[in-house]
């Protein structure tokens, strides 16, 4: 038995077969990469607890990610790198992530349901931009606890090389201890220098 999934569930769960969620996280952080997951569960493998990754607590996302790790018929992470993010504008970045993220699956899905508005291009399978859709949808709550602990975790091992700037505490975001850490020790080489906050800290010459 299945259930369609609300905006106020505690949990749920997806209501048919082939469907690949695909989420990311960290396209407003001014440091590290971004992370984009996609998943494909199985409807009769209930989770007890999925829901948007934002609606959920850090310890909530640690208990559920292996969850879904096990009982996802498919999934793949994607690390898009900070360089890859200056080139590209973290528009086309996160839109190049979800595309490999989807075609680095191990099997191909039916058809594809990507948070928010816009669509990647060259998906081998019909997809659906759903605005919100972590919230409503079980696949795409997946993939964003997936890319999420996937990257606050790459963060606690950047904050333990670059200690001075808290991102062990921030994951990156642009919150007043990190904006003050940048003042006084400028960029490290994992911020994103297309940013405006790190730009600024750059000369001219440097960019």
């Amino acid at each position: 038995m299945t259930r369609r999934p609300t905006r106020n569930q505690p949990g749920f769960w997806p209501d048919a077969c082939g469907i690949a969620g695909v989420d990311e996280a960290g396209r407003g952080p001014l440091a590290g990469p971004l992370l984009v997951a996609a998943v494909i569960l199985h409807p009769e493998r209930r989770i007890d607890g999925l829901n948007d990754s934002k609606q959920l607590s850090e310890a909530e996302r640690e208990r559920l990610f292996p969850m879904i790790i096990e009982s996802a018929t498919a999934f793949a992470i994607i690390e898009v790198s900070v360089n890859r993010i200056d080139q590209l504008n973290i528009f086309q970045a996160t839109m190049a992530g979800m595309r490999e993220a989807v075609l680095a699956l191990p099997e191909q899905p039916e058809c594809i349901r990507v948070d928010g508005n816009k669509l990647p291009k060259q998906l081998p399978v019909p997809a659906e931009a759903i605005v919100k859709g972590d919230a409503h949808h079980a696949e795409i709550a997946a993939a964003s606890i997936l890319a999420k602990v996937s990257r606050d975790r790459l963060m606690l091992t950047l904050d333990q090389q670059f200690p001075d700037y808290g991102f062990g505490r921030h994951k990156g975001y642009p919150t007043p201890e990190h904006l003050a850490a940048l003042q006084a020790f400028g960029p490290c080489a994992c911020h994103r220098r297309s940013y405006a906050p790190v730009r600024a800290l750059l000369a001219p010459a440097l960019f």
